[in-house]
């Protein structure tokens, strides 16, 4: 089993502070890709910009 980037407790506590007290497992599973998506775009600019530290600004 692949280890998740997101904390389902946080995420599922996030959207009941915002007023939605339900989380479709669904959900996780976009957020988690969409997380991945990120990332390795920020690192594909990083690397674009001859960096090996990704950071906010790539994001």
């Amino acid at each position: 089993m692949a280890t998740s980037l997101i904390v389902h407790v946080q995420v599922k506590e996030a959207a009941t502070q915002a007023g939605m007290p339900n989380v479709s497992a669904d959900f996780y599973t976009e957020l988690e890709s969409r997380v991945k998506k990120l990332i390795g775009e920020a690192c594909a600019r990083a690397k674009r910009n001859n960096r090996t530290t990704v950071m906010g600004k790539d994001v």
